[in-house]
């Protein structure tokens, strides 16, 4: 099979050009850019385009697919080049579904929590020596790749994501994936540059349950009350999880058993209990007994850059997060504070996402802060420039945030010595973004803080 990929640095499409390359597919690729940890992965396969741009020389009709990423636009060359010659053109996740037809479709689905949910299971499976197919967009320990398809798996596992699948298909990815088992984790409005008002956004949630095949079920979260409204409409096996209790102990977290029995676990904070409850539910509803999964996570480390520590000592910690929209800020941040009650915590934002950046979407950070002992928000004009949106005042970021002490720095340099100058023992420093802070030196900053 000759597959070519438009846009092959995605974080999810060079995954899924790796995972065919290693089921020898022939596999090529193209992009305007491709940026770390992407170009290395592909160029230790063979799989780096040894220039940037778009080539329709490259697309020949002995092409068995193309499959295109959300990057590319709808005028590409390789993409017009690929229509003349009538191929089959895929986006990722219409791939992704074409290749797991035959399977058990797990989809996990929600505004936040999806990527540590999907990879909470995978964790269990491979703990339990099971073969599953994947989809994850995160690195996780155990896993070389983290896309993989095969001939022999029952049960393919997806994270599914609300966002849109291409240039030419306006729907979101997880509409894609028709799954046996379906999971909402939570709804908070996201994405408003493709979904400007909230019931839109709530629309899409709406039809992915309606997508689950007809003997399938959800798995919801009660305590999110957006999603028990849809789940209140929903015509099919209703299965619903709360936050799994725990207790926090000198900076560690222990889940506890049906027979009150404490089992350390490493990930913290109330969102990944809940995290923990979903991927439990799943997974008993795939086959295992519940006390052999609760076992299995405790040794879960997390997902790439979920609030991943980059050190840490009795006296002081690092921690980097994705976080970026609302829910999630105001989730980790809360983790935090919970772990570590008698530290001087410090959080640090950065305005990245075209929705974060907007000002008619800012007032939804209101208080997501709040916890911290001195919050900061990063505010890249450069960013703000690049997405052709107005520049606001610092006091309307205040503003937005409720939180009159909020520190708005614009240059990275700028932020480090902020950042170096409220360090002050015990502390906690979280950097909270999908971006990276315009280049921010957090080596620097790590041995600032002795770790």
């Amino acid at each position: 099979m000759k597959v070519h990929f438009i846009a092959i640095g995605g974080s999810a499409m060079h995954n899924l050009a790796i995972a065919l390359h290693l089921e020898h597919y022939v596999v090529s690729g193209s992009d305007d850019e491709i940026f770390e940890p992407s170009a290395s992965r592909l160029a230790a396969h063979g799989l780096l385009p040894a220039s940037w741009g778009w080539f329709p020389e490259k697309i020949s009709s002995d092409l068995d697919a193309v499959i295109l990423g959300m990057h590319a636009r709808a005028d590409n060359p390789e993409l017009i080049r690929a229509q003349e010659l009538n191929l089959r053109i895929f986006s990722y996740p219409e791939y992704l579904y074409e290749q797991s037809k035959t399977k058990k479709r797990v989809v996990i689905g929600g505004s936040h929590g999806k990527t540590t949910i999907t990879s909470m299971i995978l964790h269990v499976m491979n703990q339990a020596g099971l073969t599953v197919d994947y989809m994850v967009g995160a690195q996780l320990d155990g896993f070389d790749v983290m896309v993989r398809l095969s001939d022999d798996a029952e049960w393919i596992v997806l994270e599914g994501d609300e966002y849109l699948t291409s240039p030419l298909d306006r729907r979101p990815k997880f509409l894609h994936y028709k799954p046996h088992i379906a999971l909402v984790s939570g709804i908070g409005w996201d994405h408003i540059n493709v979904f400007p008002t909230f019931e839109t956004y709530l629309d899409q949630f709406r039809l992915f349950i309606q997508a689950i095949e007809p003997d399938g079920c959800l798995i919801y979260n009660t305590e999110d009350q957006e999603v028990v409204k849809l789940v209140d409409e929903a015509d099919c096996e209703k299965l619903p999880y709360k936050t799994h209790p725990f207790v926090v102990e000198d900076e560690k977290t222990s889940i506890i058993t049906e027979d009150g029995k404490p089992i350390a676990v490493e990930v913290f904070g109330v969102h990944n209990m809940s995290n923990l409850a979903a991927a439990v539910a799943v997974c008993v509803q795939m086959g295992l007994k519940k006390d052999l999964v609760l076992q299995a996570l405790a040794s879960f480390k997390g997902a790439s850059k979920r609030l991943e520590c980059l050190g840490e000592s009795p006296g002081a910690a690092l921690y980097r997060d994705f976080a970026h929209a609302p829910s999630k800020l105001k989730a980790s941040a809360a983790a935090l504070r919970l772990k570590y009650p008698k530290h001087r915590l410090i959080l640090c934002f950065e305005l990245h996402t075209f929705s974060s950046l907007s000002a008619s979407f800012i007032n939804q950070y209101a208080n997501s802060l709040s916890v911290a002992d001195h919050a900061v928000v990063f505010y890249d004009h450069h960013a703000v420039e690049l997405k052709k949106l107005d520049l606001m005042h610092p006091d309307v970021i205040r503003k937005a945030f409720a939180q009159a002490d909020l520190e708005v720095v614009s240059e990275p340099d700028a932020l480090l010595n902020l950042l170096q100058s409220m360090i002050e023992f015990p502390v906690v420093i979280a950097l909270m973004s999908s971006g990276s802070f315009r280049g921010l030196r957090i080596e620097e900053l790590r041995i600032k803080m002795g770790l």
